[in-house]
C-alpha cells in the first residue's frame, strides 16, 4: 500500500469524473485541502472515507488501496497484500501516531509536570527572597534540566508505543 500511488489514483478518478477537489470534498464532507493531502500522498483517507470514495468512483476499496484498477487475478493478490499492509501499519502515519502518544503521555503525566513547575516556581521565589545570587544564575540550567528529563521520559514512552519495543526482564539486563 503506497500512499502516493493511492493519492494519484484518487486524483485520476476525480479528474475522470470532471470534479474539482472542492466538489469532491463537498460530496464527502471534507475540505478541498483534505482531498489535496490525499492526492499528494501526505495522508491516507480513513476507512469510512475509502468506502465513500469507492461508492463515488465505482471502484473497490482494494483498487483504491492498490492505486490502480485491477483485473480479477490481480484483485485477489492485491487484496491479500493490502490486508497484510493494513494490519502492519494501520491507517495512521507515524507522525499522527506519535502526536497521539504524546498527547496521551501528557494527559497521564500532567500531575508530574505540574509538580515540577510548582517546585521550580517555589525554588525561584525562595532564591530571589534569600538573594542567593549563585542559585539565581543556576535557575535557567535547572529549568533546562527539568525540561530535558521530562521530554526524554516522554520520547521514550512514545518510541516504545510506536515501535512496540519489548523491555527485557530485569534478570536479562544484569548480564
Amino acid at each position: 500500500m503506497d500512499p502516493i500511488k493511492t493519492g494519484k489514483f484518487i486524483a485520476q478518478l476525480r479528474r475522470e469524473k470532471g470534479m474539482t477537489q472542492e466538489a469532491l470534498g463537498n460530496r464527502l464532507g471534507v475540505t478541498n485541502k483534505t482531498i489535496s493531502r490525499w492526492e499528494n500522498g501526505n495522508y491516507m483517507p480513513d476507512i469510512e472515507m475509502f468506502q465513500l470514495l469507492s461508492e463515488q468512483f465505482g471502484v473497490s476499496i482494494n483498487e483504491l488501496l492498490s492505486g490502480c484498477r485491477l483485473d480479477e487475478n490481480a484483485f485477489r493478490e492485491e487484496a491479500d497484500r493490502n490486508l497484510v499492509d493494513l494490519s502492519k501499519t494501520g491507517v495512521f502515519s507515524k507522525k499522527e501516531q506519535a502526536a497521539y502518544w504524546q498527547r496521551k503521555w501528557l494527559k497521564e503525566h500532567i500531575s508530574l509536570v505540574l509538580f515540577w513547575l510548582v517546585l521550580f516556581a517555589v525554588f525561584c521565589v525562595y532564591v530571589s527572597v534569600k538573594k542567593y545570587l549563585f542559585f539565581i544564575a543556576l535557575t535557567p540550567f535547572a529549568a533546562v534540566g527539568i525540561y530535558a528529563g521530562l521530554r526524554n521520559k516522554m520520547m521514550i514512552y512514545i518510541e516504545e508505543k510506536l515501535y512496540d519495543h519489548e523491555v527485557p526482564p530485569k534478570s536479562q539486563t544484569m548480564l
